[in-house]
Parts: structure tokens; C-alpha cells; sequence
């Protein structure tokens, strides 16, 4: 897309707090800021990280412009002093993240930003808007990919989208998920994700029949040819009238959409009909308001179909169109120490982890296969010979021994004092990536209804930490 300065696309009470630490002399304290997440969209067994490639993009072109600058002076609440540094703004901080395409769990710290407390603070909006709209659809596709069990799936949505940036990004995020392409060219363009697409039933009705839209749409594309069959009758005259032009015009490649009625039903009718003239090559394609459990029931029905089109309903995450990331304080630094924060509440899962940290996750060495997640205070490690013992943050009598595994850090170094030191891989390579490692998952925890908890368990460490500082806050 065009590359748009979106310094000020940020929420209000950021600027008035910069403003605030600039006039108390806070500005230049070192904080530590975690993004996570509270809990998994349509109660599924995990997530998908996305969107760290735009974050990153944002990040090294915070710009406060003269535009900018006369704006905040004109609301007449912030200091000349802070608007200068404001003109002046150069991003210094360190930046460590979860590659995009990791399979993620609620409460790890996917993104921590540590620096000075004005920019730490500043940039939370634009890294809560990219990761949670992007890691909310690439859910969503990763979900409705696995119930297509290996038929393509496209995505579809553009047009219901909620705006230019959400149906770009949007595309980009279902790809990782596992889409095989998208309705939208301006992905293709941008990103390289194969722009897929037949005619509308506009297409059709131009013509005095279907016999002549369909004829004509083969002699254009006799490489390639999809016929839209359900414009007026899909058995009586759609699928009948596309044999006759498959048959006559022989294009290379050719398939019929149906997006509408009983997919089930037609699907297999439809499937006699082109296998009874000789026509079992021909693919069905298949749309209209899917989601993984449709997908999924007409599948177990013994619907025919070779590939789906899904719209609104991956593009919106419409079964639950919120992803709940937060980002919280962790963590300052005064006089070279660092000081561990911690918020408290009576909702169990709004207490935060305190302190600078990362994440480890645990692999069978037989089996590849994912065993558990651990966050850890930085500096730790994970001993890999022997025993490890793990145990549930909350009830810490549920203990396991785990023997024969090797760990491994998922985050890595994004920024330092301000400058990438990431290459962002391209789209294709964080998609394969993204499968590899959801097939290091247990086929338990991807299941859509009461999928097997995934154990995120905190070291020892970081566990006492946040036990003496619950039990000083009673005092």
C-alpha cells in the first residue's frame, strides 16, 4: 500500500502522558513494555502471531511533522518544550518480538518494547491495532484452512471489510494463516499473494443467456475458464449449459463456481453431471457465507468440492471479531537496576507477569512435537538434561516432569536502540513457516470445540517474583 505517515494514528491519552513524563522529568526513564494476550478467539487452542512485519514499517518511520506539531499546539495543553523534542522525535528503543506465523498462547509476551518511558508508552496503540487485527484473521484462516482438509481455500473478503487497510492486511494475515490467495489484486501487487477470482453474476445477466456469457468468458480465458453456474438454475441450466461450452471450446484448466443453495446437494449433483460427459477434471468451486464449521459439516455430508471461496466471515472474524491483546508496563530501570511492576486485580487473568522476560517452548526430541510453553525472567535458561519440572502458575500442586526435549526462544531481537536489526522474511516463507510449525502441535489442541489446553507455565523464578510481590501488595 502507500505508505501513509501514521505517527498520530495513536490514542489521545498517549500524547497527554508523553507530555506529562516530559514534564517531570521522566521522559528518559528506561521502561519495559509487554504485548500479550488475554485469551484465545472462538475458545480455540491457540493463535496465530501476524502483523510484526507492519509494525516494524511503523516503527522506523515515526515522524512527528509540522502538520503534527501545529495540531497539538493548537489544543493549547502541552508544553513548546515537548513539542520541540516532538520535531525533534527519533525512535531509540530496543524491541523484541514472536516471529509472525508462531503458533501463540494467552499471557506470553509477544512484543516487549524497552526504552525511554515517552516512546515505550507512545507507540502501544499502533502495535495493539497491527497485531491484533492481523493475528485475528490469520486465527480465523488457520482454523477454517484445517476444516477445508487440504482443499484450498481462498479468501474472498475485500469487499466486506471494515476499510481499505483491513481488507489489505487482512488478506496478508489469512495468507499466513493458509490461505492459497485472495479476491484482492492490490495484495498481489504488494505482496505477492496469488490474486484468485471467476466473474459475478453480473457477467451472466449482460448477456441474452448463459449459453453466450459462458462462451464468451472461455474464448477470453482458454487457459483458465470458471463458470459462475448459479446465476439463474444451477442444475436445469447452469451446470448443463457449462458442459456444453467445456466441451466445445476445451479450455486448458477448467471449473464451475456455485454460491448458493444447498451446497451439499449441489455439489454432488453437479459432480455426476460433469463426470457423466466426460468432464472429471473439472473443479467445483464453492462460496457463500462459509465458515469452519460449515466447511467442515459439508465435508462429513460428502459435499464435492475441490476449493472454497470465504468472505465475511474470515476478512471480519465474525464468530468473535475481537483479538484481546493489551499492552502493559513490566518492567523499569533506575540506576542500572531494574525494577519488576506488576498489575493487580481481581480477575486472575488481568494480574500481569511481572518483570523483563521471554519465552521458551519445549519440544519431544523424537517427536518434534510441541510439549509446553515457559516464560522466564531474562537471563534464565531452560536446563535441557534431565528432568525439568513444570507446574500451572495457579494451582501449583499440577505438576509435570518432562524428560527428553530441547527448548527453544522464540523471540528474537527486532530493534536496537532504534534500529532494525530484523529481515522480515518474505510472505511466502512466514506461511510455510506457519505450517511447520502448527504440524509441531497436537492434533488435540486444534480441535474447534474444547481443544486440549495448551500448557504456558512460568519458571520458578519468575513465579516467586510474582508471589512476594501479590503477598507485599496485601501489607
Amino acid at each position: 500500500m502507500e505508505k501513509t505517515n501514521l505517527t498520530m494514528l495513536t490514542d489521545f491519552y498517549e500524547i497527554t502522558m508523553a507530555n506529562g513524563y516530559f514534564c517531570t522529568d521522566m521522559a528518559d526513564n528506561i521502561a519495559c513494555f509487554d504485548m500479550f494476550f488475554r485469551r484465545i478467539p472462538d475458545d480455540g487452542g491457540y493463535a496465530i502471531m501476524a502483523g510484526l512485519e507492519q509494525v516494524i514499517e511503523y516503527l522506523k518511520s515515526l515522524e512527528f511533522t509540522d502538520e503534527d506539531i501545529e495540531y497539538l499546539r493548537k489544543q493549547q495543553i502541552f508544553n513548546e518544550d515537548f513539542l520541540k523534542y516532538l520535531s525533534e522525535f527519533k525512535f531509540t528503543c530496543d524491541v523484541w518480538a514472536i516471529p509472525e506465523g508462531t503458533p501463540i498462547f494467552p499471557g506470553e509476551p509477544i512484543i516487549t518494547v524497552r526504552g525511554p518511558v515517552m516512546q515505550a508508552q507512545f507507540v502501544e496503540t499502533m502495535i495493539l491495532l497491527i497485531v491484533n487485527h492481523q493475528s485475528l484473521v490469520a486465527t480465523k484462516a488457520s482454523r477454517i484452512v484445517r476444516a477445508a482438509a487440504g482443499r484450498p481455500v481462498m479468501e474472498f473478503g475485500t469487499r466486506r471489510a471494515h476499510g481499505t487497510a483491513a481488507a489489505v492486511y487482512g488478506a496478508r494475515a489469512a495468507y499466513i494463516g493458509g490461505c492459497a490467495g485472495t479476491a484482492c489484486a492490490l495484495c498481489d501487487r504488494d505482496y505477492g499473494i496469488p490474486a484468485l477470482g471467476t466473474m459475478a453474476h453480473s457477467w451472466v445477466q449482460m448477456y441474452e443467456d448463459e449459453y453466450e456469457a459462458f462462451k464468451k468468458y472461455a474464448e477470453i480465458y482458454p487457459t483458465n475458464c470458471v463458470l459462475l453456474v448459479d446465476t439463474y438454475n444451477v442444475l436445469k441450466s447452469g451446470v448443463p449449459t457449462a458442459i456444453r461450452v467445456f466441451k466445445e471450446m476445451k479450455p486448458e484448466k477448467m471449473g464451475i463456481r456455485i454460491d448458493s443453495g444447498d451446497i451439499t446437494y449441489l455439489t454432488k449433483q453437479a459432480r455426476k453431471m460433469l463426470d457423466e460427459a466426460g468432464l472429471q477434471d473439472c473443479s467445483i468451486v464453492v462460496s457463500n457465507s462459509l465458515d469452519e464449521y460449515l466447511i467442515r459439516d459439508v465435508i462429513l455430508e460428502g459435499a464435492c468440492i475441490d476449493s472454497f471461496g470465504v468472505g465475511e466471515r474470515l476478512i471480519t472474524a465474525k464468530s468473535e471479531p475481537v483479538f484481546g491483546g493489551v499492552y502493559k508496563l513490566s518492567a523499569l530501570e533506575k540506576d542500572g537496576e531494574l525494577i519488576p511492576k506488576i498489575k493487580i486485580s481481581e480477575n486472575v487473568e488481568k494480574i500481569t507477569n511481572p518483570g523483563f522476560k521471554t519465552v521458551y517452548r519445549l519440544f519431544d526430541k523424537d517427536s518434534h512435537r510441541a510439549l509446553a510453553d515457559v516464560i522466564v525472567l531474562d537471563g534464565e535458561t531452560i536446563p535441557e538434561d534431565g528432568e525439568y519440572e513444570i507446574f500451572d502458575p495457579n494451582a501449583v500442586w499440577k505438576r509435570k516432569k518432562i524428560t527428553n526435549f530441547y527448548a527453544k526462544n522464540l523471540r528474537e531481537q527486532i530493534f536496537k536502540a532504534g534500529e532494525c536489526v530484523y529481515e522480515s522474511p518474505s510472505i511466502d516463507e512466514i506461511k510455510e513457516y506457519c505450517m511447520q510449525q502448527l504440524d509441531a502441535m497436537w492434533d488435540e489442541m486444534k480441535r474447534f470445540e474444547n481443544p486440549q489446553n495448551y500448557y504456558v507455565d512460568l519458571s520458578y523464578d519468575l513465579w516467586k517474583l510474582k508471589h512476594d510481590m501479590l503477598e507485599a501488595s496485601k501489607k
